[in-house]
Order: C-alpha cells, then structure tokens, then sequence
C-alpha cells in the first residue's frame, strides 16, 4: 500500500482493490456555461451565433498515470454520447478501476473504425443506429453509412442559409473498403499536477471543460459565413483539427 495526499487528507491506496471514476463534460463557450438556443456568443472570425444543438461521441477512454502506466477502459464500456440537451449524458461513470493515483486522461472523439464497422448486434445502447432519436439529435448518417462523431448546430445572422441555420456534422472513421476522410481525433488531457485518487472508497470526479468556441479556432479559423454547413467533406478535417483542442481540466472532486 502507499499513502498519498488527496485534498490534504492521507489516503491510502491498495493497488490490489478497485473504485469508481467519474468525468463531467461541461460545455461552455470561453468563459460563459453553453446555453441552447439563448445564448449569444461570438466567433474568432467576430460572428454572432447562438447554439441550438451540440453532440459528441468519446470513447477509447485510458487513465494516465506519472510513471507513464495507463488503465484502459475496457471497450464495450467505453462509449458515450455527450449531448448539451441532456445533463445526464454529461457525467460519464467509470466502474472498477484499479486503485491508484491518476494524472491525466486521454480518449478519442468518435466511434473508431473497429466498432464503426461491427455487426449491429454488437453496437448497442448510445451506438444502437436503429433505435436512436430521428431528430437533431441524430449521431449516424444512413446515406453515407457512419457515427456523426461531432454534431454543432446554431443560428447566425451571417449564415447564408435561408433560414440562418448553420450546422457541422463531422464524422468519417477512414474508409470501410477505401480511404476516405478519417476525422477520427485523441485527446488527451494532462492534470497539470493534480492527481484523482481511485480508491475502494473514493470516487473522484474529474470536471472537464469543454469549449466550443475552440471548434471555430485553432489550425483554422472557422468562419460561418464562408462555411455555413460541414458534412463529408475534405474541410471538415480541419474542424476535427480545431476541436480536439475543446478540452481543458477544471477541477477534480475528491468524493
């Protein structure tokens, strides 16, 4: 066993045993929580907008230790769907992991190509294609058959819509017989000297940040004019570039 420091307590941590994680996606936009379809905010580019919808797979999670030792989440439990419109796809639970002191996570945005292309039968609850909601809140293109990994919409007064709308859905996980675009994205976000402590009877909770106005800056300034709508195209590769760079740590919880 080993003591360690968590929130000036000394906790101990027996490798041997197993505990809980959780992760809360926060949305925000800069420095202002996300608020759906009220929300006025403004772009690198200085266009105002207001979101309407925002969706976004993570899956593949891996929790990083300092000596560089990971835990892997086991993969058919590794697949969430984030949605802004329910707070309870927010927070991710994270069951039996090992004991230990964690210093980072990391994780892909989207379905990766190995599950992408499994038998339905093996894609089930948030990946389930025949069951989902057939709304805006939809996360699989039936005409070019894959995972949405990213769904932004909005309003904006400088769309070129008829409607203002402007939308970007981002998927593509590399082609199932042929290349094709691979928007597929890891993140990995470090704790900055922080630590969340697993242990058989603490559950810390990991708060994450997740900025969507990193979506229209980055490698690429984003422009909702010159870009109203983004699906199966070579430039949506340049907004998977901008979005992996969303998340930020907050805070750690130590429960």
């Amino acid at each position: 066993m080993a003591l360690v420091s968590c929130s000036n307590d000394d906790v101990v941590i027996d490798p041997t045993t197993k505990g809980d994680l959780r992760i809360e996606f926060d949305n925000v936009v800069g420095d202002r929580d996300l608020a759906l379809n009220t929300g006025n905010y403004q772009n690198a580019a200085g266009e105002a907008f207001t979101v309407t919808t925002l969706n976004y797979y993570v899956s593949n999670i891996k929790l990083l230790q300092a000596d560089g030792s990971s835990y892997t989440i086991p993969k058919d439990s590794s697949y969430f769907l984030i949605r802004e419109s329910n707070s309870e796809s927010q927070t991710v639970t994270l069951k039996n992991i090992p004991a230990g002191e964690y210093t980072g996570v990391q994780f892909i945005i989207g379905v990766d190509s190995l599950k992408s292309v499994s038998d339905i039968s093996q894609r089930t609850g948030i990946l389930d294609i025949g069951s989902g909601p057939t709304n805006d809140e939809a996360m699989y293109w039936d005409w070019n058959p894959g995972y949405i990994f990213l769904k932004l919409e909005g309003i904006s007064p400088v769309a070129t819509s008829a409607n203002s709308k402007f939308y970007y859905h981002i998927g593509g996980f590399g082609g199932r017989t042929a290349k094709t675009i691979n928007n597929l994205r890891t993140v990995k976000v470090d704790f900055g000297g922080k630590k969340a402590s697993v242990t058989k009877d603490l559950s810390p909770e990991v708060h994450l940040l997740a900025d969507v106005l990193k979506v229209f800056s980055g490698s690429t300034q984003l422009s909702i004019k010159a870009n109203t709508g983004v699906m199966f195209t070579d430039f949506s590769q340049n907004i998977a570039n901008n979005y992996v760079n969303m998340f930020t740590l907050d805070h750690i919880h130590a429960d």
